[in-house]
């Protein structure tokens, strides 16, 4: 049976970068915090972690360092305690490969390991009948099993950061043949493609240039075809003036605009994060075919201003629909394997609420819950527990909503926010 635990000051359900760097941004002597973690270790995109990709941002933007450059949680304090400060100093290099920021973010994970619980799934969550003098609504319980055993856990704030979930094309469905590319290292490894297998990889992206470029080096053999809708490998637009975009001001500036012009600047901006891939990644794509037209080969095949229509299974291969972008015209295409690097969608939380906890949660014009500035949810007066949502927050907070470039400060932000709301509960508690 369910039982109930003393109530929490926060709870944090997920622990990827942004309830990590939350969890870093918290003092433990001040307030008492737990973070549920379904996986059975800290990870963080390991079917990507190829051996040569290099993180987009730079080591600086990393869990605190935008908050506090003191803090031993900094990158470069960890390249201190793994013996690497002056080696990685000598590579004049600000971006990391993300190889080594999953170590780095380890690291971190490692010295929290104490606040959190993995293994833990969250069920759902719900107003709390708690019965102190802080009254009704001042506390959810959070519904959790480990294994068998379900619990309930009672918080005054809950953290939901449930990070992303891989985007397929319309009526695809991962298998033992199709993947997503944030599988591409485990299904590689558990099936061990023969060499000159025929993939397909579909998109245009940073993970599209990625894949393709893994593929074509791990099997000297292999023949990949590209699929894509544009002419070819779109660069990111990293420019100075334009990144500016993801600095806290700009975060302060877009939450201030009208939603218009907001859908504008995202749409106009799409360019720095959303099917593009940096200009590195394209010239050594680029090398490889010109050194394999010098061999006389080809091994990579671009399926320009091409989407995919169908995949079906056609013996021990898969036979693809692919079309124009109007659909006007369609052909066949023959492939062994089909990697999906079609992106990823934010975690919406809301499936996680109780009907009763829905009732007391203002929602924005598209019926998502509405956000203050400080990410915290805006509720009925009758709620006074705080609900913070990182992640599936872009159209009121930016493109830095999923992206790590704002993380230390978006910690301290909302560490300021519960510090201020758990002052003003203890104001009013004085006064009744």
């Amino acid at each position: 049976m369910p039982r109930t635990t003393e109530i929490h000051d926060l709870i944090g359900i997920g622990l990827g970068p942004a309830n990590l760097a939350l969890a870093l941004a918290l003092d433990p002597q001040m307030m008492r915090f737990r973070f549920l973690e379904r996986k059975p270790r800290f990870g963080w995109h390991e079917g990507m972690l190829l051996e040569d990709a290099t993180m987009q941002v730079s080591f600086l933007k990393d869990l605190v360092t935008q908050r506090d450059p003191t803090s031993p949680y900094s990158f470069l304090c960890y390249l201190k305690d793994r013996g690497r400060l002056s080696a990685f100093l000598n590579l004049r290099e600000f971006n990391p490969t993300r190889r080594e920021f999953h170590d780095y973010l380890a690291w971190c994970a490692g010295h929290v390991a104490g606040h959190v619980d993995y293994d833990a799934q969250v069920l759902g969550i719900d107003l709390a009948p708690v019965s102190d003098h802080a009254g009704p609504g001042s506390a959810l319980s959070v519904k959790v099993r480990s294994g068998s055993y379900v619990r309930q856990i009672h918080a005054r704030n809950i953290s939901l950061a449930l990070g992303l979930k891989p985007r397929m094309p319309e009526g695809i469905v991962a298998d033992r043949r199709i993947w997503h590319s944030g599988d591409l290292l485990h299904r590689l490894e558990g099936l061990t493609p023969p060499q000159g297998a025929r993939y397909a990889v579909i998109g245009a992206g940073q993970s599209a240039a990625e894949t393709v470029m893994h593929l074509l080096t791990r099997d000297p053999q292999a023949q990949v075809h590209a699929v894509m809708t544009p002419f070819g490998f779109l660069p990111a637009d990293d420019s100075a003036f334009v990144n500016e975009i993801f600095d806290t001001e700009s975060v302060d500036a877009f939450f201030a605009m009208s939603q218009d012009l907001r859908a504008q600047v995202l749409d106009r901006h799409a360019n720095t994060n959303y099917g593009v891939a940096d200009p590195e990644i394209i010239a050594a794509l680029y090398r490889e075919t010109y050194k394999d037209r010098v061999a006389g080969r080809q091994r990579l095949h671009l399926e320009r201003l091409t989407r995919l229509v169908h995949a079906a299974h056609d013996g021990a291969g898969l036979a693809l629909t692919l079309s124009d972008p109007t659909g006007a015209q369609h052909r066949s295409l023959g492939v062994d394997y089909l990697v999906c690097a079609t992106g990823y969608r934010p975690v919406a939380p809301e499936s996680l609420f109780s009907d009763a906890l829905r009732e007391l949660l203002r929602t924005d014009a598209q019926g998502k819950p509405l956000l203050g500035r400080d990410y915290r949810v805006a509720t009925d007066p009758r709620l006074s527990a705080g609900i913070y949502i990182q992640g599936d927050c872009e159209n009121s907070h930016g493109l830095t909503a999923t992206l790590l470039s704002n993380l230390a400060i978006r910690a301290g932000e909302i560490s300021e926010s519960l510090t201020r709301h758990a002052g003003a509960r203890h104001f009013a508690d004085v006064g009744t």
